[in-house]
């Protein structure tokens, strides 16, 4: 285990002795999950890949630090984010929040914590980290996916640039598009602003669908897995449709405490046409219908 050195040193340094037991952990399609527990009794939540892409750990930590910045910063309690101990090559090791039955008002303190996430904004979208003075860009992934994260004031070009015509671009190179839906899509592009209503850059998760909205030992709503940026709230909320959607009590919550602008449920599928080309992009042809579909219904 390429990990062990590394995570065995920081548990001694901690005065928590050794690595007594080691649990594999079911739920992850990319890594493998494990739990670690100390020989003085406490546990760890540990993320593992063999072959990860490269900093796919450090920049994921990168994210959920932002998160759990962010909920400080506006005093939400309504929605957890596991703290980061360590990150390496091909491991991460995070809080151990072991999932418990959802609490009564679960889908209500998610909603409302989601809105107050989103209420933390930025002049530019993107992701960034501040270091020694020195601000430089934060690229990360979607699944498996490099996302491109760099520093744009202007919302429409993140958007197409960095979501829309990245991923095409990453799908024409495996044969799944061809030149003339790159052409399709270039105009859409052009047609953003027109679809789109302006909106600040807030800081999502990124790839929020119920597979990332984890239950904690209280019942209470995590956030896990994110493709942290600054970018559209809307595009967040669109995700959370996306594979069934979440509760009615979400939404309600979310609306109450962070209005959208009217006609925001007339544009989710435009926004997730990035996730679906990405899904393309990971699990092929399956999505390439879909995608286009949902291209052509903005041209």
């Amino acid at each position: 285990m390429p990990f062990k050195a590394d995570v065995s040193q920081w548990i001694a340094e901690r005065g928590e002795g050794e690595i007594s037991h080691c649990e594999p952990l079911a739920g992850g399609d990319i890594n493998e999950a494990l739990r670690l527990t100390t020989s003085k009794g406490t546990s760890y939540f540990l993320k593992t890949h063999t072959n990860p892409p490269r900093q796919m750990f450090e920049v994921e930590a990168l994210g959920l630090e932002a998160l759990r910045e962010a909920l400080a910063r506006c005093h939400s309690t309504a929605l957890r984010v596991p703290q980061v101990f360590l990150s390496g090559k091909s491991f991460l090791l995070l809080e151990d929040l072991r999932p418990s039955t959802k609490c009564r008002d679960y889908w209500e303190l998610l909603g409302r914590g989601l809105a107050y996430l989103h209420k933390d904004t930025r002049p530019c979208f993107g992701f960034t980290r501040e270091r020694e003075g020195k601000t430089s860009q934060v690229d990360n992934y979607c699944g498996l996916t490099p996302q491109p994260n760099p520093p744009t004031p202007d919302g429409y070009s993140f958007f197409a640039e960095a979501r829309l015509l990245h991923q095409t671009e990453l799908a024409m190179a495996k044969g799944l598009l061809n030149r003339a839906d790159l052409r399709d899509m270039e105009s859409l592009c052009q047609r953003l602003p027109q679809l789109i209503p302006e909106q600040p850059a807030s800081l999502i998760h990124g790839d929020l669908w119920s597979g990332n909205a984890h239950t904690g030992p209280a019942g209470e709503p995590v956030l896990i897995d994110p493709a942290a940026h600054w970018g559209w709230a809307e595009a967040e909320i669109a995700m959370t449709r996306l594979f069934g959607g979440f509760a009615p009590a979400f939404y309600q919550a979310y609306l109450e405490t962070r209005p959208l602008d009217a006609g925001w449920e007339d544009r989710l599928d435009l926004y997730n046409l990035y996730h679906v080309l990405n899904h393309a992009n990971l699990f092929g042809q399956g999505y390439v219908g879909q995608a286009r579909t949902i291209l052509r219904k903005y041209l």
